[in-house]
């Protein structure tokens, strides 16, 4: 077997978890990326194909760790869920591990009243 890239590994598990993820109008999914800087958060509507709300940490220049950006967007996002009448969503991780900046995001979330 071929070795994998990092980028190539992360594609693959992307794409075997969207053939199951999907987010509607009342249950969106909340889409999760990182960059090596930065974490972006979004609900989108896969079958009208919108975004709903988006949440990032590029115009947020908090102090802090990662982390705990992280899990001021997770609030953010939250927040912007709730004011568009959402309180159920489907959790796409992006094909990144369920840990650290992701988890923080994810918990933050739910802490502020999502529902996964």
């Amino acid at each position: 077997m071929a070795q994998l890239t990092k980028a190539g590994r992360r594609l693959r598990i992307r794409r075997r978890v969207r053939k199951v993820v999907s987010g509607t109008a009342s249950r969106p999914r909340l889409s999760v990326f990182r960059s090596n800087k930065e974490i972006y958060a979004q609900l989108v509507d896969d079958v009208a194909g919108k975004t709903m709300a988006f949440s990032t940490s590029l115009k947020d220049k908090s102090k802090g760790t990662k982390i705990e950006v992280a899990a001021l967007i997770g609030k953010q996002i939250a927040e912007k869920a709730q004011g568009a009448g959402i309180s159920e969503v489907v959790f796409d991780r992006g094909g990144y591990l369920y840990h650290g900046r992701v988890k923080s995001l994810a918990e933050a979330a739910r802490e502020a009243g999502l529902k996964f």
